[in-house]
């Protein structure tokens, strides 16, 4: 293989340096492996790989079916499509990630993929008896209950982690002893009946919200993506951005905030983000003259960021549909979409102000791809922009899913290169289901803590307490949500992510908005959105966040930098992601919500040009370099005009004519010198 030849091999055979500008598919996958748990999985050989191929087409073909002509009852729809996912889940993962374990399946994982089958035939098969006595648990009820909830666990620890792991067992442990917890965390507790009952045999539980929306918008959004990357698009979006941004100041770094915007249309994880387009650009920054740490820095800030960008959002946003209720999938991504804009605004002007700090220039001509060529494929996007149409027009989500696998198939068909034969359906329906499992298996424990807070009444408690806590501040409220939100998002998918952080930490926003209403007034939807986008936000940033950062450590990986290092890096290039938020709670016109174009247009302008304040004092450069003080009065100006309020956009802009002025007249006539990486 090319990446074991030594260097003088790889020059004779003209290939690109190993340690500068060329990762391969084998450490591609070993990074994948290590930090990406939905990435760890068998490579299976003999019968078993067909069974697990067929097996996976068939979860595909199912979720097809029932997009297409109609879904069975709730529980019905539910429970097949967890019972395929945990079966597959025990025949692809292993239980360790000892080499060995890689190569074949463990007798015992055949026995819980069987046992899974039985679980999950358990609905269909007693769906009437189950439907009469409702309420009722037998002691067959309760065996079978009882290996639901220790097969989701399992299955959830191999394909997703072990954090949301132990979150939904921790959980459990709460309902069993709520009489044994201190002040207002106490409840009366719940026996092994309830809690059964309540996990496997209502729709509150396991077979819940979450596991609902895996089993419809997101795993047809999951085929979608799956039909896309045959096409290519994923090397495409790198094409593009390297066509567009490539020769800019700094170019490498601009070409992996595009990229991965882009490739967070169609991703899920923020470490899959990392390794996909990481590979490509981080190489290229190194090789122009970026640090270690900060290459990786700017691809796991870029790349996390693409679980914020519209229309997907990691597939958040359909949950939030169902959690929010009463709001449409096009209004949720409409209110993100000016928070996400300034969020890849801030670490584009961030990347920039340190090229131009270090010196750095674009790639040369030579390096450029042909701009003709590249934009001669711009048809691969086409699927994207008509998925954004569809939703726009009131399409229903599903089904604009569907509409854009077909459109996928036939614009492929415009090039030889990018068209989809036979063979490459079956392979992205394969794709799609595998990509589904771990979604499957993190919908499902994230229903045990939904199950378990809904019964106990923790998110209420929890609210009250945060409020108490912070004596009715709201700065404060939300800084003890944003700190829990980073906490409980720590090492779990983005699906997952949101449902826990919406459960636990988004009711104490709501709360505290809602102390002038009267009690059991409806909630205003500008209220739930904020509240929701905030919590969504930081769990999301935990991703980048220190000590447990793993789309940082994966981009270190890359990079081969310091990963503590280089998460810090990438959370101050994420500087917008905690502050935006903060923003649109205190004022909803970055949302979009209850605002006049001429407001809207007065906001964006505010936004962005304090995004250039905040990263210049960031950063420590401008035109030219700033001391500590000047950093401290840009940072402030820029908050001031980020913050969307009169008297403060005044003095932000005020502020920044004059910061600007002096940096124009004082600015470096000569670039720096040039760092080496």
């Amino acid at each position: 293989m090319s990446d074991k030849l030594s260097p003088e091999e790889r020059e004779q055979q003209k290939l690109p340096p190993e340690d500068e500008s060329y990762i391969s598919e084998e450490k591609q996958k070993e990074i994948l492996q290590k930090y990406d748990p939905e990435s760890n999985t068998r490579d299976l050989s003999g019968m078993i790989k067909h069974v697990v191929f067929f097996g996976l087409l068939a979860f595909s073909l199912f979720q097809l079916y029932t997009a297409i002509f109609g879904q069975y009852t709730a529980y019905i729809q539910r429970s097949v499509h967890l019972g395929f996912a945990l079966s597959l889940i025990f025949l692809l993962f292993p239980a360790r990630k000892r080499k060995g374990a890689r190569h074949k399946v463990a007798w015992y994982d055949y026995i819980l993929a069987l046992l899974s089958i039985g679980v999950a035939a358990y609905w269909p098969i007693m769906y009437d008896d189950l439907v009469f006595r409702l309420g009722r648990v037998t002691e067959l009820d309760l065996i079978v209950g009882i290996l639901a909830i220790l097969l989701t666990l399992e299955a959830t620890r191999r394909a997703v982690g072990m954090p949301i792991t132990i979150i939904a067992s921790l959980f459990l442990a709460y309902a069993f002893f709520g009489p044994y917890f201190p002040g207002f965390l106490r409840h009366r507790g719940q026996d092994l009946d309830a809690v059964i009952q309540l996990m496997f045999f209502t729709t509150d539980g396991i077979l819940g919200t979450p596991l609902s929306v895996s089993a419809t918008f997101i795993f047809t959004f999951l085929l979608f993506g799956a039909f896309l990357v045959k096409t290519g698009v994923g090397q495409y979006f790198n094409d593009l951005a390297v066509s567009l941004a490539g020769s800019l100041t700094g170019g490498p770094a601009k070409v992996a905030i595009f990229s991965s915007a882009l490739q967070g249309t169609i991703s899920g994880s923020s470490v899959a983000n990392v390794v996909t387009s990481g590979s490509y650009t981080i190489p290229m920054m190194k090789k122009l003259g970026y640090k270690k740490e900060f290459a990786g820095g700017v691809e796991a800030a870029a790349s996390t960021g693409g679980q914020l960008m519209p229309p997907i959002m990691g597939a958040a946003a359909f949950l939030m549909v169902e959690f929010i209720g009463g709001v449409t999938y096009w209004e949720i991504a409409k209110a993100a979409a000016i928070p996400a804009l300034l969020y890849f605004t801030g670490v584009w002007i961030m990347t920039h102000f340190e090229a131009k700090r270090i010196g750095l220039k674009g790639l040369s001509p030579e390096e450029m791809p042909d701009r003709k060529e590249v934009l001669k494929k711009i048809y691969l996007l086409l699927p994207i922009i008509a998925i954004i149409v569809f939703l726009l027009i009131g399409i229903p989500t599903m089904q604009a899913a569907l509409y854009g696998i077909l459109l996928t198939i036939f614009v492929s068909a415009f090039n030889k290169e990018t068209r989809l034969n036979f063979k490459d359906i079956i392979l992205a329906l394969v794709d799609g289901a595998r990509t589904a499992l771990a979604v499957a298996a993190a919908t499902a424990a994230a229903g045990i803590i939904v199950g378990v807070v809904v019964k106990t009444g923790l998110g209420l408690s929890l609210a009250n307490g945060l409020v108490s806590a912070s004596g009715g501040n709201i700065l404060l409220t939300l800084f003890f949500t944003m700190l829990a939100a980073i906490v409980l998002g720590m090492g779990s998918p983005t699906t997952a992510n949101y449902v826990i952080t919406s459960t636990i930490a988004a009711p104490a926003i709501i709360t505290l908005l809602m102390l002038d209403e009267p009690v059991g007034a409806a909630v205003p939807l500008v209220v739930a959105l904020s509240a929701h986008l905030f919590v969504f936000y930081f769990g999301i940033i935990a991703d980048i966040t220190p000590p447990v950062a793993l789309a940082a450590f994966a981009a270190s990986g890359i990079s081969g930098g310091e990963p503590i290092r280089t998460g810090f890096i990438a959370a101050k290039l994420a500087a917008a992601a905690f502050i935006i938020p903060y923003m649109f709670v205190l004022s909803p016109a970055l949302l979009m919500i209850d605002t006049t174009w001429l407001e809207l247009i007065w906001v964006l302008i505010t936004a962005l040009t304090g995004m250039v304040a905040i990263g210049a004092g960031l950063i420590g450069y401008w035109y030219r370099k700033l001391n500590w003080f000047e950093r401290i009065i840009t940072f402030a100006t820029g908050l001031a005009l980020i913050y969307p309020e009169g008297l403060t956009d005044t003095i932000g802009a005020i502020s920044f004519v004059i910061l600007f002025g002096i940096q124009w007249l004082a600015r470096d006539k000569k670039p720096a010198k040039t760092v080496e990486a």
